[in-house]
């Protein structure tokens, strides 16, 4: 009888200790909140949208690319790593065709197998609009990024080969943004993409996805089974929340409602550090610039002199100055200590004596004044803060050259896609610029942007502009892999940009973000991406 109560009493303490047990081991689980400046959660069926934003925290921590970044480091610019491919070539007979040679082992969140089938599946999903799991919003955006993919097929089960439409020595910096979700997850939600990301959707990456909210939060745990041992995530759980207004994400930062926020507004970043918050930030290849409309009827962009003379109007020091020394002054679309900068024949310094003077020659005057509209977001990745710094813009150049601007002001994604309108296409309402902050991180980028193959709408291209000097040192690059010649040819490709200017080259950012102290081991990179995996909680 006393062994049955002394049982009896271990078993109720055991039942009162149970919940308590599972309180503490909860408790003992770390979860990052991130405040993203995205208006709404990314898509999240594999490829993301809002742009690089949504690929910084929607794309590359669940799903992968036969290539990666290389986020592990503040010191230098960021590289390529091998991915789900543990390597690739050049063909040796064609110079066209790579061949990416699989990595063995690796599962898909839902436990399927990637191989050879997967990625061919995906890349069908981009760019057969015959098959089946064809996807038309992932397609728009993996077309713009890689213009020259050509044909792909499977060699075996863990080797594939692509071929381009043109040589393209860039080709692998083109690749790391096609990331491969699982045929699987398209089958489960009936062949419905709209219904993939409610699953949710099953990648290779070191997160899943375990909650999606819309316009709220989305909910990601660390994957145990993740292919990479030495980059398991730090953190248990991650949750993402959209925060497009700069003051909501300093508030929910400092009453506790986040630990992370991007871009803090420039005047609240002196309170942030005196409060003992972190503010890192760093170089790295972004440009904030207003792209110029050649193309559309009647464009006063047509001519080069108007677009030259803006470059003189404007003060960047004022912009960097009302940043709180956040950002930079640009002058082309490389930064000016960048090696690949050049010598161009422009300089452009605050000159708004030579601004005007060169627009006087283009045909605008006080009496005759240069006039035009903008398209300009409110919030989005690498916007910084549109607002407040299109409003300083808008000012100086009335201010100093005598040009009347006006905005229409849409939300991000929306101007996204009429960076791949055609010049007068009935979306731009008439804009003869667009305000898009915008990757300079490699070659591959420029070709993306500046070559006239890549015209709006099929790719980048959207100011519709054509160089015959910037083409001939494009293809000189494309077709080499000497690395001097390709740094010669990327030298005299910058040049051009800068002397045939088919943007206004504001500044560069030098990407803030405010962080609880509790949120250890971020790394900055030289980058638009970061490696969510090196961040642990304290």
């Amino acid at each position: 009888m006393r062994k049955r109560q002394i049982s009896l009493a271990m078993a109720a303490a055991l039942a009162f200790a149970a919940p308590v047990l599972a309180q503490h081991s909860a408790q003992a689980e770390t979860t990052l909140r991130i405040a993203m400046t995205a208006a709404d959660i990314p898509t999240a069926t594999g490829l993301p949208n809002n742009g690089f934003e949504g690929m910084r925290f929607l794309g590359y921590p669940i799903f992968e690319g036969l290539v990666l970044w290389d986020l592990a480091s503040a010191d230098k610019l960021a590289g390529l790593r091998p991915g789900l491919a543990e390597k690739w070539e050049q063909a040796s007979d064609d110079n066209k065709t790579w061949i990416f040679h699989l990595r063995r082992g690796v599962k898909f969140h839902d436990g399927t197998d990637f191989n050879a089938d997967a990625v061919i599946w995906n890349l069908d999903r981009y760019f057969n609009k015959d098959s089946a799991q064809f996807e038309p919003p992932a397609s728009g955006m993996s077309r713009a990024r890689v213009p020259i993919m050509g044909s792909y097929k499977k060699v075996d089960d863990y080797k594939v080969a692509i071929t381009t439409t043109t040589a393209a020595s860039y080709f692998p910096y083109m690749a790391v943004y096609l990331l491969f979700t699982s045929p699987a997850s398209f089958e489960k939600a009936e062949r419905q993409w709209a219904k993939v990301a409610a699953l949710p959707a099953a990648g290779t990456g070191p997160f899943k996805i375990t909650r999606l909210v819309p316009r709220e939060r989305v909910e990601l745990t660390k994957n145990d089974g993740y292919w990479d041992p030495a980059k398991k995530p730090k953190v248990d759980n991650l949750v993402l929340m959209p925060i497009p207004e700069a003051n909501a994400r300093l508030a929910a930062l400092r009453s506790g409602q986040v630990d992370w926020i991007e871009v803090p507004p420039a005047d609240g970043i002196a309170s942030l550090k005196a409060a003992g918050f972190t503010i890192t930030s760093g170089s790295y290849p972004h440009v904030w610039p207003w792209f110029y409309n050649i193309g559309a009827t009647n464009s006063p962009f047509k001519d080069v002199k108007v677009r030259q003379a803006l470059n003189y109007c404007i003060d960047r020091a004022g912009l960097v100055s009302l940043l709180a020394g956040t950002a930079e002054p640009s002058v082309g679309w490389l930064k000016k200590s960048d090696p690949n900068f050049g010598s161009p024949a422009n300089s452009y310094t605050y000159d708004p004596k030579k601004g005007k003077a060169l627009l006087a020659e283009a045909g605008f005057t006080a009496a005759k004044p240069l006039s035009f509209k903008v398209q300009i977001s409110s919030s989005g990745s690498g916007q910084m803060l549109p607002l407040p710094m299109n409003e300083y813009l808008q000012q100086n150049l009335k201010e100093a050259c005598g040009v009347n601007v006006e905005f229409d002001v849409i939300e991000w994604q929306v101007l996204l896609t009429a960076a791949r309108a055609t010049p007068d296409a009935p979306n731009l309402k008439g804009a003869m610029a667009l305000n898009i902050s915008s990757p300079s991180s490699d070659t591959g980028i420029m070709a993306r942007y500046f070559a006239a193959a890549n015209f709006s709408p099929n790719g980048f291209n959207f100011e519709q502009w054509k160089d015959d000097q910037f083409e001939e040192a494009l293809k000189t690059l494309s077709d080499s892999t000497d690395p001097k010649v390709i740094a010669d040819a990327t030298r005299k490709a910058h040049e051009r940009l800068v002397d045939n200017p088919p943007w206004l080259f504001i500044v560069h950012d030098l990407n803030p973000r405010a962080m609880s102290t509790k949120v250890k081991g971020f790394v900055s990179p030289q980058s638009w991406f970061v490696d969510l995996t090196l961040v642990g909680m304290q």
